[in-house]
């Protein structure tokens, strides 16, 4: 892995390329593969010796016809390993099985588990950017894929290379001249089978990835269904996905039409040598060059092969599509790290709660400027309310503190610790963040509260729930703390997720805490319960407050007014509201209903 593709030191190193990402997996169950591949070869070779088994029968028998022998004395030993070769198929293909039911959906486990861990280090940036569900239905195709990969080549591939090694091995006793033939129809078939099936992985490839567009477009409509509800959109949503079901569908004919002629090159191909061989082999039989027994024997094992060949033409299109749907899911999740921890990252200790800036440049990807040259120091302990209009560099100041976004250049140092040189895991258990349109779990009410702080009890959930004034809604929910709230929280109100998100952050209790308008979602009565619990939940702690609302931030130690991605004034409120002519005077007297406009 080259340097410039930086991995979490975390994440697993997962491979960019499908062949070496699969094996990266297919290693940790090595031995389980060994021992498919040993009764696989095992139960290969019985079925391919069945015509030659046949064989000897017929060749028994006849020869007990022409000596006047009882027939089954002649044939015992045939028959014997006639049954022999049977059981042999059913024990060793039952063998192969039970390593398959064993390893399989461990196999399946571990690489959905590798893909989530990986995915767990993507930045912020990155969801943004990608569907969730898209993101789900991928992780599950890849290992599928995968899975299904690999028992392709341990089922189809490798069976067949055993069986026409042994048939082979089998009719040179027979006649080389028919071995010669099958041998060379065996080398085009499979050579020109091969490049028709690389040439289709491209087309399988785009077929996933047209399929995987759908089903995120698929998602975020079903997701966004009360949206459709109230603007009375059905109609345009259902153009909407069926443009990009079109799409799929172009891709899916266009795979599909390749296929199709791929498997009209091998049914003729099948049935050519098929007939050559039956007729060639007539010839030498009618010549006297080969028995009864020999004749059937090799009709038998052309049969079994060419079935076998044919199958074979159905596993390599299914390969290929398999490969191309890891492709399509590795070239989307295997993308280089944006934030990492440094190799010699400590754990932060927060004490205070001192916020500094020092000469901090951001600017977005897309080259949206935001800061230039910020410096500011948040005394510990301070209340600090943050406010502008929608743009004005209020969030992406929070995000860079979240370590969310990295700056360009300066430092952002918490306690004199710089946050880049410190564990992300770390630095976010140190601060509460209530955002304004809180992310619940489609989990119990009791498990969303307790995400704050995992090993917490039952009384101290109940108890953060009463300071945020959530515990009575809670009891008069169906199952009380056992209730289960939906994607996202959708079985809750606005304000009921809020309390829920503020009780999660009474009880983590981190010295920081983020509020992002957190009261904006409840009635003034409620609000007005909750006060005294935010008011406990801020005590010696540093707090940052994003507000549309400026009279919730009056009584803050000090106002942040942001203004194109710079801070023009910094003071109280009353400080600031001397200077009538400055940004924040503005503001306060262009408010309407206590909310800043747009």
């Amino acid at each position: 892995m080259d340097s410039t593709f930086t991995i979490a030191d975390k994440a697993p190193k997962l491979p960019r390329t499908p062949w070496h990402f699969a094996l990266y997996f297919y290693r940790k169950m090595a031995w389980g593969i060994f021992g498919i591949l040993s009764f696989e070869a095992a139960q290969a070779s019985c079925t391919i010796m069945l015509p030659y088994a046949v064989k000897q029968i017929i060749d028994a028998v006849t020869l007990a016809n022409q000596t006047g022998a009882d027939v089954f004395d002649a044939a015992y030993d045939s028959l014997v390993f006639f049954a022999l070769l049977n059981l042999g198929i059913v024990l060793f293909s039952r063998a192969s099985g039970a390593i398959l039911v064993t390893n399989g959906p461990r196999l399946r486990s571990i690489i959905r588990r590798s893909l989530f861990r990986y995915l767990q280090f993507h930045s912020h940036r990155y969801f943004v950017s990608h569907f969730a569900g898209s993101l789900a239905n991928r992780i599950t195709e890849i290992a599928t894929s995968c899975m299904h990969s690999l028992w392709t080549i341990c089922f189809t591939f490798y069976p067949l290379i055993i069986q026409s090694t042994v048939a082979l091995i089998i009719l040179f006793g027979a006649s080389p001249k028919l071995a010669l033939v099958l041998m060379a129809w065996l080398a085009f078939y499979v050579s020109i089978s091969l490049l028709l099936a690389r040439r289709c992985q491209a087309y399988s490839k785009s077929f996933a990835a047209a399929r995987s567009k759908v089903t995120g477009k698929v998602v975020d409509s079903v997701t966004n269904m009360m949206n459709t509800k109230m603007f009375a959109r059905g109609d345009f949503e259902e153009d909407y996905l069926g443009e990009y079901i079109d799409e799929e569908i172009v891709a899916a004919k266009r795979n599909f039409w390749f296929m199709e002629k791929m498997r009209w090159f091998q049914f003729l191909s099948a049935m050519i040598l098929m007939v050559s061989m039956v007729t060639y082999a007539l010839k030498i039989w009618s010549e006297g060059g080969m028995t009864v027994g020999e004749f059937s024997m090799v009709a038998g094992i052309c049969i079994m092969l060419i079935e076998a060949a044919r199958g074979l033409s159905r596993s390599f299109l299914e390969f290929f599509e398999y490969i191309g749907n890891i492709s399509d899911g590795v070239s989307i999740f295997v993308q280089p790290h944006d934030i990492i921890d440094k190799s010699d990252a400590k754990e932060i200790q927060v004490s205070s709660g001192n916020i500094t800036f020092s000469n901090v440049d951001f600017t977005y990807p897309e080259g949206l400027g935001v800061f230039e040259k910020m410096n500011l120091e948040i005394q510990p302990y301070q209340k600090i309310g943050l406010v502008g209009f929608s743009g004005s560099g209020k969030s992406t100041f929070v995000n860079l503190i979240l370590r969310l976004f990295e700056p360009n250049d300066g430092v952002i140092s918490i306690d004199g610790q710089d946050i880049q040189q410190v564990t992300q895991d770390s630095l976010r258990e140190s601060i509460s963040l209530i955002p304004q349109d809180p992310m619940l779990f489609h989990r119990s009410l009791m498990e969303n509260i307790r995400y704050g702080k995992l090993d917490a009890t039952d009384e101290e959930v109940i108890e953060a729930a009463n300071k945020a004034n959530a515990h009575e809604f809670i009891l008069r929910t169906e199952d009380g703390y056992d209730s289960l709230v939906g994607e996202r929280g959708v079985k809750l109100s606005g304000g009921q997720r809020q309390r829920i998100a503020i009780a999660r952050a009474i009880l983590k209790d981190s010295p920081i805490l983020i509020l992002d308008e957190a009261t904006s979602s409840l009635d003034s009565v409620t609000e007005r319960k909750i006060q005294d619990g935010l008011e406990r939940l801020m005590k010696k702690k540093t707090v940052i407050i994003v507000a549309h609302r400026l009279s919730t931030i009056a009584d803050m130690d000090r106002i942040l007014v942001f203004d194109e991605g710079k801070i023009v004034e910094d003071g109280n409120h009353s400080e600031l509201l001397e200077n009538k002519t400055g940004h924040y005077a503005k503001l306060w007297n262009m408010q309407a209903g206590g909310f800043l406009p747009e």
